[in-house]
């Protein structure tokens, strides 16, 4: 059974104009709409999904006042590949192809939009185009002829500047596998670990409810559109 993640379900981005990126991710992208629907449990929201592969996925979102809130180059978007954001932002998005050849097919699929494309340019593991999407977004297609190779792509001198000891190094190359129990109760609530920022009484009272209590809440299983 795997214990990670084996790769990216669907990837969610915030629009102020779902139908602008649903235009954009279609038909200049290439991916078919698959899903459009009320937001489950947020009022006012709408959810879209369309299709990279059967097994991955492109969301946005649109909520209420979202068009109010302003963007700003350097702080919630980085707006370029090599420029900053603020931490814990999406800096970048690369979404991947097979071959060179799909690669160019890209580049030329999105120019024939009117988008301007950067690229292909060779950064060893990988051969990458760069171009704009909507709301600033800073996008990316990129293919690899090979997996990387660690020992090839690891540089000590790196590792040194990131704080990483050549002891931890070997940890994140090599991460343990889970050997516990099944199911593991949810833990005491910790200041120091990551949490989601709701109301912090509200968000003690979820953690506490059993996850199939919590599940049997929140679930909306069945489509929109009746079979």
């Amino acid at each position: 059974m795997a214990q990670q993640p084996t790769g990216i379900h669907h990837l969610a981005f915030m629009a102020a104009d779902i139908k602008k990126h649903i235009a954009f991710f279609s038909e200049v992208m290439g991916c078919p709409l698959v899903a459009l629907f009320d937001m489950h449990g947020v009022p006012g929201g709408l959810h879209a999904f369309l299709r990279m592969n059967d097994h991955s996925y492109f969301s946005i979102v649109q909520l209420p006042e979202v068009d109010k809130i302003p963007i700003e180059l350097g702080r919630t978007h980085a707006g370029r590949g090599e420029a900053p954001s603020a931490a814990g932002t999406l800096q970048h998005l690369a979404f991947g192809v097979d071959t060179e050849a799909e690669l160019l097919a890209m580049r030329d699929r999105i120019r024939s939009h009117g988008v301007t494309v950067i690229g292909p340019i060779d950064h060893g593991m990988c051969k990458s185009i760069y171009f704009a999407g909507p709301d600033h977004m800073t996008l990316e297609v990129a293919t690899s002829a090979a997996a990387i190779d660690p020992a090839r792509w690891i540089d000590p001198a790196v590792l040194q500047k990131a704080g990483i000891s050549q002891e931890e190094a070997q940890r994140f190359k090599a991460p343990a596998a889970y050997a516990g129990p099944s199911p593991v109760p949810q833990p005491a609530f910790d200041e120091s670990k990551p949490h989601m920022p709701y109301p912090r009484e509200a968000y003690l009272k979820m953690i506490a409810v059993p996850d199939e209590l919590l599940g049997k809440m929140a679930s909306y299983a069945e489509p929109p559109v009746p079979a």
